[in-house]
């Protein structure tokens, strides 16, 4: 019997650990990519109420085994809106489940008038960088570096509304 798919559904401050292990997860698959959760991620422990006073929102879906996906939304003052903490747990992709969070992202994008969605990805994250591509987003030339543990250099990706 086919497991039933993940329920997408708001973030409450109390998803900080199940993100985190999804985080870990996602980073664990590329060579220096290290997560250290206090020393650079610690909005987690009170994740939704981070993004709401950005004006922004946090999705998570969640299956049985608990939080599998997750995408983050806040707009930009230039007219646009911003995704950030766009993972999805390994088994769960090529099923759709990525779409669906980048649909709420879209929803809220044009809900609030923005004109383009961005975000930034590490530059390890080629799969990702195929996702993005298939759904509109173009890849801009531009690449900055965090300084952060993973030594990580991103790329910037934007979508026209």
């Amino acid at each position: 019997m086919t497991p039933p798919a993940p329920r997408i559904r708001s973030a409450t401050d109390r998803d900080g650990d199940g993100l985190a292990k999804l985080i870990a997860i996602c980073f664990a698959e590329y060579p220096g990519c290290v997560f250290d959760r206090a020393a650079e991620m610690p909005e987690l422990d009170a994740i939704a109420g981070h993004f709401r006073a950005y004006d922004g929102r946090v999705w998570v879906a969640e299956a049985a085994s608990g939080i599998v996906g997750s995408l983050g939304a806040r707009p930009l003052t230039d007219g646009a809106v911003e995704l950030l903490k766009v993972y999805v747990a390994p088994e769960h992709r090529g099923s759709g489940l990525a779409a669906d969070l980048l649909a709420r992202g879209t929803v809220f994008a044009r809900e609030r008038g923005a004109e383009q969605i961005e975000l930034w990805s590490d530059t390890r994250f080629t799969r990702g960088h195929q996702f993005y591509r298939k759904h509109g987003f173009v890849q801009t030339g531009e690449k900055r570096f965090l300084a952060d543990l993973s030594d990580t250099w991103e790329f910037r990706f934007v979508r026209r509304l």
